[in-house]
């Protein structure tokens, strides 16, 4: 892998679609049957051309049902071209795109909902057991927003607003980052830089793309240096074991359950054939060292959905659980004693991020919206440009940070 020297620098499809139309954007490798024999990988390519002309199509039918700029749209599936072509459409609109999670349960599915005002919830059709628990009487199948008659949004079309292009909620889904396009960008660059990205890459994304993980550490980044991203819209080991073992995947990145899944497989000898696995810093040790033994580089990455990737640390042997790492290129970090008073050198401290990789803010009920101090207790954890992860860490000697 190698830098960013070829990437349009912009978070533009359309200039993508432009410069190399022909190029993959996206496999879908996902099984054409609920009970496919394992290791069947059923191949749906799309192009650069193809996505952008599916996300202006998708932002005509969304326009045409009364979606404009500043307005939310909730998407409720599993990965799906889909997922990402609406991320390009919303941005055409200079709507907010807001994924939520597929592995919400009907009790918790309503807590974003608390937050959002969405103007329209789109949801794949697997979904319609979960969308029965959505407070929403404005939704829309996939399908049926995919076939709606309506014109394309122009390619050109990227309309400059304040609203946010993403809000991310956490896993409980009771707190929802906000991100806007130029957060999205910043975090885009970083992880091609941190990684090495570039077009000649191939990226399978093993986590679901309704998380900042998902998003941002192999999804959004290899599309925007024009390379070739995977996905499975259920994760199944043996196809992105397939899929390695045919030479298509550079890098894979996950948390904790499919790096376990892969490197417990007993076709495992196909991860010899990758070149990077980015690993959540959750991830068991054993399965990191299963990827060592295989030559695999691993690097371990730190994030929240304020901030998705925060800081980082390349594996070389057997690993320390508590390290961190150090925070990426446009990251700044600091540890904060319970006053609020900022610790200098070694330090054990709650950790505070700053920079253009963090979100914006956080969504807040409408009711908490006057600036009042409800509004400040429900849900910022941004102040003076600082997220407060309200985690503790140490800081030692060398700039990394580690659990106390």
């Amino acid at each position: 892998m190698s830098a960013v020297e070829d990437a349009v620098v912009t978070l533009s499809l359309a200039r993508r679609a432009e410069r190399f139309p022909d190029r993959t954007a996206i496999v879908d490798v996902s099984e054409n049957r609920l009970h496919a024999p394992a290791e069947t990988v059923r191949e749906d390519r799309v192009t650069y051309a193809e996505l952008s002309r599916i996300a202006g199509r998708l932002a005509g039918a969304l326009e045409q049902r009364g979606v404009g700029s500043g307005d939310t749209v909730c998407l409720v599936t599993r990965n799906r071209v889909a997922s990402l072509a609406l991320v390009f459409a919303c941005r055409r609109l200079g709507a907010t795109l807001a994924p939520i999670s597929h592995r919400l349960t009907p009790a918790t599915v309503t807590r974003p909902f608390e937050v959002l005002e969405p103007a329209i919830v789109v949801a794949e059709a697997a979904q319609r057991d979960l969308m029965r628990s959505i407070p929403h009487d404005r939704t829309v199948t996939l399908e049926e927003l995919a076939g709606t008659d309506a014109s394309a949004v122009d390619a050109g079309t990227e309309r400059d607003i304040d609203a946010p292009l993403l809000a991310i909620h956490d896993e409980s889904g009771e707190s929802v980052a906000t991100l806007s396009p130029e957060t999205v960008e910043w975090n885009c660059i970083d992880a091609v830089l941190e990684w090495g990205l570039s077009r000649e890459d191939s990226g399978f994304v093993l986590d679901p793309l309704s998380t900042a993980d998902g998003l941002f550490r192999t999804a959004l980044p290899v599309l925007y240096v024009g390379g070739q991203l995977l996905l499975d819209r259920a994760f199944d080991p043996s196809d992105t074991l397939t899929a390695i073992d045919d030479g298509d995947v550079a890098v894979v990145s996950g948390r904790r359950a499919p790096i376990r899944e892969l490197a417990a497989h007993e076709n495992a000898d196909a991860l010899a054939d990758l070149e990077c696995a980015i690993c959540d810093h959750a991830v068991d040790e054993a399965p990191v060292e299963t990827l060592l033994e295989y030559g695999v580089t691993v690097s371990r990455a730190y994030g929240a959905p304020a901030c998705p990737t925060a800081a980082t640390r390349t594996v070389a042997g057997p690993t320390d659980d508590d390290a961190i790492g150090r925070p990426v290129l446009d990251c700044e970090a600091q540890l904060v004693d319970d006053g609020g008073t900022v610790l200098e050198g070694e330090a054990t401290g709650q950790l505070r991020l700053s920079g253009p990789v963090v979100a914006d803010g956080y969504a807040t009920p409408a009711d908490d919206r006057d600036g009042s101090e409800a509004a400040s207790k429900s849900a910022p954890r941004l102040a003076d440009d600082w997220f407060d992860t309200g985690e503790q860490f140490r800081r030692i000697d060398d700039g990394s940070y580690r659990r106390p």
